[in-house]
């Protein structure tokens, strides 16, 4: 099909933070996509969301939604406890669908909803966007190259500073063991370990050390990790989030170089060979999720296959379980 003849119409369950600015917007931005109508249990919120951003319709209904014969695709971004009851509707209404990350709280909800959406031949995609980022991509493309030479080792550490939330007790679902056990690993961790996956294959074994060391909220706030891609690659992690300072440096040590670049932080990305250091500064788009959007436009018009679906978030879910000896 033309892709400019392809006009695909969304709609959003759960039109909050993460989509004023980093995804919602995208939606609109595309061409041969449309933003038509957005979901908010608070109908007034949704109005008002709808109004800010022109989007034509609003409920308060998720089911409306997901039924209306004029939404073609759903991009659900709600907390990911809900994530499963949603992506079912959407797959027994046969409309594609986005999943925002982490796909769900655990594995095994991550299975059932891909073969929900497998058995009805549906493309389902999930908003790991950092696959799309042309960042990312840079990391990429020296790796394959053999900028480094043969990839040997992965590193991750990734700091943060309780925050105020945090240390007050107030109620914050990324730190419910019921909704994200791992806590803010979970939610930030999963960005990274799903990169890695595209870098270097799947995973084929996970261990980790996890525990709640500040005692602050249910979830866990200490993580420690090892794992091994299918390319022999091995990998290292830690992720606090009770330190005094935040830090994000990721290491990948290759037989001829290293490369050093940070998953949340826009520092330079650094390629150290015996020929020297290059550093080079790759400014992220208005819209983060501009790049995955675009993607998902390209995939369902048959051009390209999208790099992140139902079954890369699977197996980023079954990595971090691994690692959190939940699975």
């Amino acid at each position: 099909m033309d892709e400019k003849q392809l006009i695909i119409r969304w709609g959003i369950i759960g039109c909050g933070d993460v989509t004023e600015r980093k995804s919602g917007p995208a939606y609109q931005k595309v061409s041969g996509f449309a933003l038509k109508a957005v979901m908010r249990r608070d109908a007034e919120k949704a109005a008002d969301y709808a109004r800010r951003h022109g989007v034509e319709k609003y409920y308060a209904d998720a089911d409306a939604l997901i039924n209306d014969p004029e939404i073609d695709a759903v991009y659900i971004a709600t907390p990911p406890d809900t994530h499963k009851f949603y992506a079912l509707k959407v797959a027994q209404a046969g409309k594609p669908c986005c999943i925002e990350k982490p796909m769900a709280p655990n594995y095994d909800d991550c299975v059932a909803i891909t073969e929900a959406f497998d058995a009805r031949k549906l493309p389902l995609f999930v908003a790991y966007y950092r696959r799309s980022l042309p960042r990312f991509l840079q990391v990429k493309q020296w790796i394959e190259e053999g900028r480094i030479g043969s990839a040997r080792h992965i590193h991750w550490n990734l700091t943060k500073v309780a925050s105020e939330t945090d240390l007050s007790g107030v109620y914050n679902w990324r730190t419910d063991a019921a909704i994200a056990p791992g806590g803010y690993f979970d939610d930030l961790a999963s960005h990274g370990l799903d990169l890695f996956v595209y870098f270097f294959g799947s995973v084929t074994q996970a261990h980790g050390i996890s525990l709640n060391q500040q005692g602050l909220y249910t979830a866990k706030d200490a993580v420690a990790a090892t794992w091994l891609h299918n390319t022999g690659v091995t990998g290292t992690g830690s992720w606090n989030f009770g330190t005094l300072k935040r830090e994000d440096e990721v290491s990948i040590y290759g037989s001829k170089g290293t490369i050093k670049f940070a998953v949340f932080e826009e520092v330079p990305l650094t390629l150290i060979t015996e020929a020297g250091t290059e550093e080079l500064i790759i400014p992220h788009p208005e819209n983060i999720q501009l790049y995955h959007v675009e993607n998902m436009q390209k995939h369902l018009a048959g051009i390209l296959k999208h790099p992140s679906t139902g079954h890369t978030g699977a197996h980023t879910n079954w990595i971090m379980d691994n690692i959190l000896g939940t699975l």
